[in-house]
């Protein structure tokens, strides 16, 4: 099959629509379940790029989970330790390296996953169909699935879940093409290879201390930026993003939208979070939103309003702001990738206030003595890459 008519485009009114190869050949993609839209096959292809990819730079299983074809999330399996298995709501199921790898690409940022896409680098098992099932999610593409994964999976939205098999040997033609305005775009395709080489070669401050930890969590940071619309940055700490600020105009924006993602990540983690008293077979997206609105500055006006009850057995205590400056404090060891040079040190002065200790980034703003002189000033480690990794 080298074409697939779908039902419309971005949006309801954009018809015909249909993905196929221009080469005459087969597409590399098999639809096992559902009916895969034309913002869902984008989603796929730019995030089974990123999970592919991820596994190469990294040697582990990996995982993303895409909104609007930009990551939401992305990670690699590690252990999980028992307070991530908590916030991320998995603490009552056994995890595989790929389930794991997925708990936390989309556990880190739950509000923007709702609805999501998943990636998996590896064929889809068991226990990660059962995260999958109950998870609010339009569709996954991997490179396969067991006979017991696929079986749940085809249960999901009374039928119709979305599930692609990609062809693991498929490789793209080096010329893209895209068309605007009735004209067509031509380029190479990004086929830059990130690796630790990547980060090693330039390491322009003073402390060029880049821990394994560091390594990883910095290819993560870049291999997802690669694949989320520009300006972008990403925060990533413990084998995953935490923070992913997309397509925004200002690099500035991008490190602020980005950082406060980390620092909800972190305050999820807070004592007082971690002990609310929910009700009674709350919906996941309820419980998920009232975390957000706790954690959030507007917590005490929500609880003068009494609708506490409707999300807690009891009243919960309010997490102060003095509290939460206190806890965001504590945060260290986070790895902060730039898809474009960073032009003033502002940037880091925000990154430091998320725990950020490592940067790489492309380098060659007229004022990066001001940019290094920061880390310096923070004992950061930073490297310039000397690549742009601008995706649009």
């Amino acid at each position: 099959m080298n074409e697939l008519e779908l039902k419309y485009g971005c949006n309801p009114n954009q018809k015909p629509s249909k993905i196929f190869m221009k080469n005459g050949g087969n597409l590399p993609i098999t639809v096992l379940n559902g009916k895969p839209g034309y913002i869902n096959f984008l989603d796929a292809f730019n995030s089974w790029q990123l999970v592919k990819e991820l596994k190469e730079a990294t040697g582990l299983v990996s995982a993303a989970s895409f909104k609007h074809v930009s990551p939401a999330g992305a990670a690699v399996a590690t252990e999980l330790s028992d307070t991530l298995k908590k916030i991320y709501f998995v603490d009552d199921l056994q995890l595989s390296p790929l389930a794991s790898a997925y708990a936390k690409a989309r556990g880190a940022d739950r509000m923007s996953s709702y609805g999501d896409w998943a990636a998996l680098s590896d064929i889809c098992d068991l226990e990660t169909a059962k995260l999958l099932q109950r998870e609010v999610s339009d569709g996954v593409i991997a490179p396969g699935y067991t006979d017991e994964a696929l079986a749940i999976l085809k249960t999901k939205k009374k039928g119709s879940y979305n599930i692609v098999q990609i062809d693991l040997d498929y490789v793209p033609e080096e010329i893209e093409h895209k068309d605007v305005f009735g004209i067509t775009f031509e380029q190479g395709r990004n086929n830059l290879k990130i690796d630790e080489e990547f980060l090693m070669q330039n390491i322009i401050t003073e402390n060029k201390n880049l821990t394994e930890e560091a390594k990883r969590d910095l290819l993560i940071a870049l291999i997802t930026l690669k694949y989320t619309q520009s300006n972008s940055v990403c925060y990533a700490k413990e084998g995953q993003a935490i923070g992913v600020g997309a397509g925004q105009q200002s690099r500035i924006h991008c490190t602020r939208l980005a950082g406060n993602k980390a620092d909800i990540w972190y305050l999820r983690q807070h004592p007082k979070v971690m002990a609310l008293d929910f009700v009674d077979n709350i919906r996941r997206p309820d419980r998920d939103n009232t975390i957000d609105v706790y954690i959030s500055d507007d917590y005490e006006d929500v609880l003068a309003e009494g609708v506490w009850q409707q999300f807690f057995k009891t009243k919960p205590e309010p997490l102060t702001r003095e509290e939460k400056k206190e806890w965001l404090k504590t945060q260290s060891g986070v790895s902060l990738g730039s898809d474009a040079f960073f032009p003033f040190g502002d940037n880091i002065e925000r990154a430091k206030k998320s725990g950020v200790e490592f940067i790489a980034q492309p380098g060659g703003s007229i004022r990066d003595d001001n940019v290094i002189d920061t880390c310096n000033k923070y004992n950061m480690t930073m490297c310039f890459t000397g690549i742009r990794l601008f995706h649009h």
